[in-house]
C-alpha cells in the first residue's frame, strides 16, 4: 500500500505549479508527517457545491492538479454515450481569489483539449454573471471558480448545467466517479482555442436585470460594501442604468482584495462585517446599507430607522421580496420558494396572495429544481442572504443574484418612501397581518466528525419534550425524506404555536446548525411582539445548546 510519501511523489511529478511543488519539497525535506496526512490522508469530495477547500498541495487541497482533475471529469461526463465533442460547449467564470484566474484557464485548457468549445469569461465578474451566461449563450454546463465568502486561504470549483443552476444528484456522482479515474494531469491533451468572452455578456447580463419589478420610484440613497469582492463595479452599473443615484462605496473594501484585509471573515454576516459600511451609511445619512459578499451571489441589507441603521435578517428580506415581486407580477402559476431552514412566513405570503409555494431542501440548486412543471417561478430565497428575484417572466438568473436583489430592494426603498415609509414599517405590517415570525441561529463547532453524527443521533434518540416552554409537538427525520424531498441529514422539531427548530450539520463547515423560529401573534404593539419573541428564541437557543453539548 502506498504510503503519503509516496503519493507526495507521485504528485510531484504531475504537479505543473512550481509554487505547490516547492510547498510540497520542503513538507518531505522536513519529514512532517502531519502536513503529509494532512494533505494525502483524504481527499476534497466533488459533490452538488462542487468542490471547496484550502489551497496548497496534494488532493484534500485546491489547487492546479485538483482543478485540472476536476476539469477532466466534467468533460467525460459531458461526452459520455458518445456525444460529439464540437457540440458539447463550457462557459467558465471566476473571481479575484488567490489562483482563480489560473484555474480557469487551466479548466479551459483541459476542456479544449478534450475537443469542447469554451468560453472564458473577460475579467473576475461576479457569480451571477457566470450563471446567466449559461443560459444566454446556450451552454451545456458552466464553472465558476470562486469560494464565495470563505476565508482567505480557500478557494473553490462550482458547476451548474445546461439549465443555468447548480448541479444536483446524481450528476455530482457521476462527475465525481469521472474525475475518480483520471490519471496523472502531465497526461492531459492541453488545447489553447477557447474564446475570450467581451463585455457584451456584462451588457446582456445588465439587460435581463430590466426585467425585474423595479417599479418607477428611484429617490433612495445606498451605501455599499462589495466586502473586497468582484462585485462593485456590476452593481454600480446596474444602479446607474437602471435610474438609480449612485451608491456611496466602503472605499477601503471597494477594489477586489483576495486577502480581505479589512475583515476577519469576508462575510456579511458575520460579527464587524459590516462595520465599515454601517459606518458609511449613518456618516451618508443613507435610507439603505448594501452588502454583497466576495462573489456578489449574497446580499445584506441594513435599513435606516428610528433607533438608526440596523441589519435586516435573510428572513426579512425574503419576505419584504415576496411581497414585491406579487405585487409586481400576475397570474395564480406563480410560485415562491424557500428551504425548510428559512422562515415559514413564505408559505402564508403565498397563501394569502393566492399563488403556489413549495419547500426545498438547502442549497439554491434545490430551490430552482423546486416545484411542479406547471408552475412558474417568480421568486426565491434561503435565509443565508441568498435571493433569485424575478419578473413575469421569471428570474433572469438561475441562481442566487446579489446584484438582482440588491436593485429589487432599492426599488422597494424608494417605492415605500414615496408613501412616507421604510422597509422597517413594511415588515411591521407583516407582522401584524401575519403574526411575527422571529428566527435565529445556533451554530455549534465541533472539529471531530463524530462528535457531530453522536449529536445528531442523541437529538434522535432523546429527543427533548419541550424547548424554551414550548412543547414537542412533532419530530421529523429529514433523513427518512419528508413532503416529497429527498432524504438529508437532519430532524425539524414542531414546537407548540408554530414554532420550529431544524438541527442539521453543515456542508461546508465542521459545524451543527441550529435553525430556530417562533411565531408571536401582535395583540398590542409590534415592538411588545419583538420583545416577546426574542425572549422565546433566546430560551429555545439556550436549552438547545445544552442538550446538544452533551453529546
Amino acid at each position: 500500500m502506498a504510503t503519503n510519501k509516496d503519493l507526495a511523489e507521485a504528485w510531484l511529478a504531475q504537479d505543473p505549479d512550481p509554487r505547490t511543488r516547492d510547498e510540497l519539497r520542503a513538507i518531505l525535506d522536513a519529514g512532517d508527517e502531519a502536513a503529509l496526512a494532512g494533505r494525502f490522508g483524504r481527499k476534497l469530495e466533488f459533490g452538488t457545491a462542487g468542490l471547496r477547500g484550502e489551497l496548497g498541495a496534494g488532493p484534500n487541497r485546491m489547487n492546479r492538479v485538483t482543478v485540472m482533475r476536476a476539469a477532466a471529469g466534467l468533460a467525460a461526463r459531458l461526452l459520455r454515450g458518445g456525444t460529439d465533442p464540437a457540440a458539447a460547449s463550457v462557459v467558465i467564470g471566476y473571481d479575484a481569489r488567490h489562483g482563480s484566474a489560473r484555474f480557469a484557464e487551466d479548466t479551459a485548457a483541459v476542456l479544449t483539449g478534450a475537443g469542447l468549445t469554451v468560453s472564458l469569461m473577460p475579467r473576475p465578474l461576479p457569480t451571477p454573471v457566470l450563471a446567466f451566461a449559461v443560459r444566454r449563450l446556450g451552454a451545456d454546463a458552466g464553472v465558476m471558480v470562486t469560494a464565495s465568502h470563505n476565508p482567505p486561504r480557500d478557494n473553490g470549483y462550482k458547476v451548474y448545467w445546461g439549465d443555468g443552476a447548480q448541479i444536483v444528484p446524481p450528476l455530482d456522482e457521476e462527475i465525481s466517479a469521472a474525475i475518480d479515474v483520471v490519471g496523472p494531469v502531465d497526461r492531459l491533451p492541453l488545447g489553447k482555442d477557447w474564446t475570450l468572452l467581451d463585455d457584451d455578456i456584462v451588457e446582456d447580463y445588465l439587460d435581463a436585470l430590466a426585467g425585474l419589478p423595479l417599479g418607477e420610484a428611484r429617490e433612495v440613497s445606498v451605501a455599499y460594501t462589495p466586502l473586497h469582492g468582484v462585485g462593485r463595479d456590476v452593481l454600480l452599473r446596474a444602479f446607474e442604468r437602471a435610474g438609480f443615484p449612485t451608491p456611496a462605496v466602503v472605499a477601503e473594501q471597494g477594489d477586489p482584495d483576495p486577502d480581505f484585509p479589512t475583515v476577519s471573515f469576508p462575510n456579511p454576516e458575520e460579527p464587524g462585517a459590516m462595520d465599515l459600511a454601517l459606518a458609511l451609511g449613518r456618516s451618508t445619512g443613507a435610507d439603505l446599507v448594501v452588502a454583497n459578499d466576495p462573489d456578489a451571489d449574497r446580499c445584506a441589507v441594513g435599513v435606516s430607522g428610528p433607533d438608526g441603521l440596523r441589519m435586516l435578517t435573510g428572513d426579512e428580506v425574503g419576505a419584504l421580496l415576496a411581497e414585491h415581486v406579487l405585487r409586481h407580477t400576475a397570474g395564480a402559476d406563480r410560485l415562491l420558494v424557500t428551504t425548510i431552514v428559512s422562515s415559514s412566513l413564505l408559505g402564508k405570503i403565498a397563501e394569502e396572495h393566492g399563488v403556489r409555494f413549495a419547500e426545498s431542501l438547502t442549497g439554491f440548486k434545490w430551490i430552482i429544481k423546486a416545484g411542479a412543471r406547471e408552475d412558474r417561478l417568480v421568486f426565491g430565497y434561503e435565509e443565508a442572504l441568498g435571493y433569485s428575484v424575478g419578473g413575469q417572466d421569471g428570474p433572469p438568473v438561475h441562481d442566487k443574484d446579489g446584484i438582482g436583489a440588491a436593485l429589487t430592494v432599492a426599488a422597494l426603498a424608494a417605492e415605500a418612501r414615496c408613501g412616507g415609509r421604510t422597509l422597517l414599517d413594511l415588515l411591521d405590517d407583516q407582522a401584524r397581518r401575519y403574526g411575527l415570525h422571529a428566527t435565529a441561529q445556533l451554530s455549534l463547532r465541533m472539529d471531530d466528525p463524530g462528535r457531530i453524527a453522536a449529536a445528531m443521533g442523541r437529538l434522535r434518540e432523546s429527543t427533548p419534550a419541550a424547548l424554551g416552554g414550548r412543547t414537542v409537538e412533532v419530530v421529523e427525520d429529514l433523513a427518512r425524506g419528508i413532503d416529497g424531498l429527498p432524504p438529508a441529514e437532519g430532524l425539524r422539531l414542531r414546537l407548540a404555536g408554530g414554532a420550529r427548530v431544524v438541527v442539521r450539520p453543515s456542508g461546508t463547515e465542521p459545524k451543527l446548525k441550529c435553525y430556530l423560529e417562533v411565531v408571536v401573534p401582535v395583540a398590542g404593539t409590534v415592538a411588545a411582539a419583538r420583545t416577546a419573541a426574542a425572549a422565546d428564541l433566546s430560551g429555545v437557543r439556550a436549552e438547545l445548546g445544552e442538550v446538544l453539548a452533551q453529546a
